[in-house]
């Protein structure tokens, strides 16, 4: 970490606003007029957008994320977390993934934490359950569903068989219904290979709280979506709940039970927890609560945006706030970014405005729906175009020249190659091998070691005859 006088701009958080944001300071601030410094847990940024498609093998996973080092090569970046906030004397406490915590000082905060998945106190759920949020997650469900299908292949247990090839999803959000469809699209195609799996005996069950799926559509595209999953053999339950999950035997309230190895977790989000240590003036729902400039309310040095941000939504009226998705991040990043550099320079701040230009969602290869804005009509797609329209959009929202190449090409092998469905489960104890083959054998104790009974009891028979 380097030592500097120059002003320093410290970003907490390296996910979709941070690394934005950062960027922009970077690319308006003249040489050497600040220190951008950008603190995260892990030392890249994840396109959520692209999970469903990497937990089904449609993308890599190291295509999804962007290293914050390569693409913010003149920003200080630390890998840790920012575990406080001192206000009055400007300095953040950090605590680095090794080593003692130590406070860093700034002059402008940008709080861009995102947000974490929405829980509830349900039993089995900790033990039992897989988010979405994270490239780990999206890997580690993709080698768990076709483990399943490993398991359901080998064994002559129709029990272990019944519960290995039930899948349960809840949340029927964006990230619900498109993991649940590229998941069941993947063990589709897996199944061709198995001589004892067929995609008859798979069970797929998605579940809502809400009266219907996919409500940033709108409610025709929702039902199509509904239709359509269900036409592909899911089983759709809205307007309920999942009571408990404990060891897999998920009861829902609608009175239906089953047995699962593979509960995903997709009900929403909420902001991170840590916003509340910080000081910050919140919302009613934990989100910091800022101006229409994206500073927080009360401050004239600190800007928040995304998910963990409450932002006034100047394109609806009185009392909205801007929804959490990548369309409003990515352009509240650069606001955001313009902002931090007019305060640094004492010019005046700009509003956040920017008005909906529609929603895309793929639901597995070549399916998907769309809904596209432009000015008062709205366009509705559904189907091969819908697709092709989610594909397109979150193409060219992805980060960086390289990725956008990556992706692309990933899509473009897809075309003539076929789908890998390989399970690689080991990587998630990839040392486990070698120390079972390195670990020390046990020692044979000798006779003089062992009480006098032991070593009667050991001795051989014609030993035994002789004592006797």
């Amino acid at each position: 970490m380097s030592t500097t006088e120059r002003p320093r701009i410290l970003v907490v958080g390296g996910g979709y606003v941070g690394l934005y944001a950062a960027r922009r300071i970077l690319k308006k601030m003249r040489y050497a007029e600040a220190t951008v410094t950008v603190v995260d847990p892990r030392s890249y940024m994840t396109y959520q957008p692209f999970l469903p498609e990497a937990a089904a093998g449609s993308i890599s996973p190291r295509h999804v994320v962007v290293p914050l080092r390569r693409v913010l090569p003149k920003a200080e970046v630390l890998t840790g977390r920012v575990t406080n906030i001192d206000q009055d004397r400007k300095v953040a406490s950090i605590a680095p993934l090794v080593g003692e915590a130590y406070e860093l000082p700034f002059d402008y905060l940008v709080i861009a934490l995102g947000a974490i998945s929405r829980t509830f106190p349900i039993p089995g759920l900790a033990e039992q359950g897989i988010g979405m949020k994270g490239i780990e997650e999206a890997i580690g469900l993709r080698n768990h569903v076709l483990e399943q299908l490993d398991k359901a292949d080998s064994t002559k247990d129709e029990e272990v068989r019944r519960k290995a090839l039930t899948f349960v999803f809840v949340g029927g959000g964006f990230a619900g219904a498109e993991t649940i469809g590229e998941v069941e699209d993947m063990a589709r195609d897996a199944a061709k290979y198995y001589n004892n799996v067929s995609r008859e005996d798979m069970r797929f069950v998605l579940v809502d709280a809400a009266d219907k799926i996919l409500p940033e559509v709108g409610p025709k595209l929702g039902q199509y979506g509904k239709e359509h999953l269900e036409g592909r053999g899911i089983e759709v339950y809205l307007s309920t709940s999942m009571d408990s999950c404990v060891d897999g035997h998920v009861v829902l309230k609608n009175g239906l039970e089953v047995d699962s190895n593979t509960i995903v977790w997709t009900a929403g989000v909420k902001p991170n927890p840590a916003l509340q240590r910080f000081g910050l003036p919140l919302g009613p729902r934990g989100h910091v609560d800022t101006q229409t400039t994206l500073q927080v309310q009360g401050t004239d040095y600190i800007w928040a945006a995304g998910d963990n941000a409450q932002v006034p939504d100047l394109a609806v009226g009185e009392g909205a706030w801007c929804p959490p998705n990548a369309q409003h991040a990515l352009r509240q990043a650069k606001v955001l970014g313009d902002n931090v550099i007019s305060g640094m320079r004492g010019f005046p701040q700009k509003e956040y405005k920017h008005a909906n230009k529609g929603a895309v969602a793929g639901l597995g290869l070549h399916k998907g729906v769309a809904m596209i804005v432009m000015g008062k009509m709205k366009i509705k797609l559904k189907g091969r175009l819908a697709w092709y329209m989610h594909r397109a959009y979150h193409g060219m929202a992805m980060p960086t020249f390289n990725r956008k190449i990556r992706v692309f090409a990933d899509w473009t092998l897809a075309m003539f190659l076929k789908r890998e469905v390989v399970s690689l489960g080991a990587l998630e104890a990839p040392r486990e091998e070698f120390f079972e083959a390195a670990r020390p054998a046990p020692v044979a104790q000798t006779s003089a070691d062992r009480p006098p009974a032991a070593a009667a009891a050991s001795a051989p028979s014609s030993e035994k005859a002789k004592a006797s």
